[in-house]
């Protein structure tokens, strides 16, 4: 699962940036490797850092590389945002070249399905983000973004724990009915 993973984060097409996003084990030191500027694997977490994406000598792309370290990231992993020029040919370069490094083509919500299995968000809050990218109303983005703040969850955990209280009061009181008084 920590295997790094790479998709294009913005949409693709005639703007002023791109930015390209990977997660998982060695994506910092891969990106190192193609990124000329300060040494990436060196950095604190929470930097952008200024270079040029480099295949061989050539530069490709004038850009700002942001580095987040595991655990405290999305995905819980470490994670390497690239922000690039935008269009299609500077960022499909980009890609391949991470692509011809061994990185992993994302699928369609992976970022999120490794922040819920690493425990970054839960069912409900995973939901509610896909629900939050899906609005088409204020009043939808609202009862979302409520959810991905945990309202929902938390009322749901306190609600469990009401019920599994109750529960095991229930239970005391059958096997012990000589105790009705304790409990």
């Amino acid at each position: 699962m920590d295997e790094p993973i790479v998709a294009i984060a913005t949409s693709v097409g005639v703007s002023a940036l791109n930015i390209i996003k990977l997660s998982g084990i060695d994506c910092i030191k891969i990106i190192n490797n193609i990124f000329k500027g300060k040494d990436l694997e060196k950095v604190d977490s929470n930097t952008i850092n200024y270079g040029y994406i480099i295949d061989g000598d050539k530069k490709i792309d004038e850009v700002l590389v942001s580095i987040f370290r595991a655990p405290k990231t999305y995905t819980r992993e470490d994670v390497v945002e690239i922000n690039c020029h935008g269009g299609i040919v500077s960022t499909n370069k980009i890609l391949d070249l991470i692509l011809s490094k061994g990185v992993r083509l994302a699928e369609p919500g992976e970022f999120l399905k490794r922040a819920f299995l690493n425990g970054r968000v839960d069912l409900v809050e995973a939901e509610a983000i896909q629900d939050l990218i899906l609005a088409k109303t204020d009043e939808a983005r609202k009862l979302s973004m409520n959810q991905i703040e945990g309202t929902t969850s938390k009322l749901i955990n306190k609600l469990r724990d009401n019920i599994m209280e109750v529960s095991a009061n229930i239970e005391v009181n059958i096997d012990y009915p000589e105790y009705e008084d304790a409990v």
